[in-house]
């Protein structure tokens, strides 16, 4: 393999993490910010992405490892949520930053919608993190949460779609860079 491609900006931070650990890196970050823990998840999945165009990772890999520590995270919130309920939110919630105030208001909100938020929350960073949990402490039914976070909402995975669009640059700046070293800058 060559070497990994520099990643600009803050994406930079992590090339470090994704250079040691890899897919693992991209599972364990996706998996916590899933359930609730602010970590850069999403981030990570973009970085991962730039890496995938460059050849380092494996796309498709990329994507069905992205999936599934989504599903993952999503359903350990909806268990915390479950089985911790109210309670042990509200006594570690402020580390989610999510306070008895904004609980009480999702928790409304989430009886009259119930799984058009957790199919929409897909796409609301913040929601998106405590959407299992919000789902367990107001009782909705797995199967109910399960299909919203599961089915509807990853066809296509939503996430992966706009996050892993940095591969389809990376493949076509190197696919550029091999056609001009083959034919010579401008023949």
């Amino acid at each position: 393999m060559s070497t990994p491609p520099p990643l600009p900006g803050a994406l930079g931070a992590l090339a470090p993490l994704l250079n040691h650990y890899g897919y693992l890196a991209v599972a364990g970050l996706i998996t916590l910010e899933d359930f609730g823990v602010p970590v850069p998840g999403e981030t990570v999945l973009i970085a991962a992405a730039v890496y995938a165009g460059a050849g380092q990772l494996n796309i498709i890999v990329l994507a069905l490892i992205a999936v599934a520590a989504a599903v993952i995270g999503d359903n350990i919130g909806y268990a915390i949520g479950r089985f911790g309920g109210r309670r042990l939110v509200e006594r570690f919630g402020r580390y989610l930053l999510i306070t008895p105030q904004r609980l009480d208001t999702a928790e409304r909100f989430f009886g009259r919608h119930g799984g058009k938020v957790v199919t929409i929350a897909r796409f609301v960073e913040g929601l998106r993190q405590a959407n299992g949990i919000i789902a367990g402490i107001t009782g909705m039914r797995w199967r109910r949460f399960r299909s919203a976070t599961s089915g509807r909402s990853r066809r296509p995975p939503n996430r992966c779609r706009y996050e892993l669009l940095p591969h389809h640059s990376g493949t076509a700046s190197g696919m550029t860079a091999r056609a001009q070293k083959k034919k010579g800058p401008l023949d």
